[in-house]
């Protein structure tokens, strides 16, 4: 599979799952548009080497999600940088854990903005120049908690499962046109996000942190290891292929067998 000429947007993509779809994405060829949060250079660099071969370009912009506006400035910038988006990535995401009593209001309004209000925002600006091109690749990230629930995270999983029914709706609509739109549903991936979790784990048990990740894994995820980005990656580009060209609308769990429980 070859995407060069084709751009590709991956939100959140300066680190974690998103910077390891995007490498894996130039490696096929891909422009990148990077988005994210904190030192951009540095995973700038990583994707160019990845592309190298392929001599593609990258371009960023630091919108913040959470804003409208803000991610119209995004789309915008891709437009004018590179033409279109082709491939649409909607990867970032934040967290916060708490019983539902102690969830305050305003982390919720923010994990509902980012993991689920900026997927349908970046859709329908991008869909436009999909649908004129008859062809296009959008791929949300939801996550396992996008089909089953856990404890103390309930806008992080009332956000994900929104994401798996937009995706839904949005592969309906385009159902008999060359764009897909496919959710991917990770388990455990060890991510900054992740790690801040079994930090925690060991500081409220008492425990180091190799045990904190066993408890973490064995709780879930029988095959007792993370997913990596690189594997979401390599999922993400099997959607962008020719054999991808008529799955629409799956959420595609990667999670070592935690729903098969």
């Amino acid at each position: 599979m070859n995407l060069k000429g084709k751009t590709a947007l991956v939100t959140g993509s300066t680190s974690g799952i998103g910077l390891g779809i995007a490498k894996v994405l130039a490696a096929r060829g891909a422009n990148i548009v990077v988005n994210g949060f904190g030192d951009a250079a540095g995973p700038q660099q990583e994707i160019e080497r990845a592309g190298a071969a392929h001599g593609i370009r990258t371009a960023y912009h630091g919108a913040d999600l959470s804003q409208p506006a803000q991610i119209e400035e995004l789309m915008a910038f891709a437009q004018r940088e590179f033409g279109q988006v082709d491939v649409l990535v909607n990867n970032a995401g934040i967290q916060h854990t708490a019983t539902i009593e102690d969830f305050p209001p305003e982390r919720w309004d923010a994990i509902i903005a980012i993991n689920l209000s900026s997927v349908f925002h970046t859709t329908r600006l991008a869909l436009p120049a999909m649908r004129k091109a008859n062809w296009g690749r959008i791929i949300n990230i939801a996550s396992v908690h996008g089909l089953v629930a856990s404890a103390e995270k309930s806008a992080y999983v009332a956000a994900k499962h929104g994401v798996v029914g937009l995706t839904k709706v949005a592969a309906l609509e385009t159902a008999t046109t060359g764009v897909t739109v496919n959710a991917i549903c990770p388990g455990w991936v060890l991510t900054p996000l992740v790690q801040k979790q079994i930090d925690a784990l060991a500081a409220k048990n008492g425990i180091s942190n190799d045990e904190a990740t066993r408890q973490l894994l064995g709780a879930k995820e029988p095959s007792q290891r993370f997913t990596t980005p690189e594997e979401l990656g390599e999922l993400a580009a099997f959607f962008c292929s020719p054999a991808g060209d008529n799955i629409r609308g799956v959420a595609w769990n990667m999670d070592g067998g935690w729903v098969a429980q």
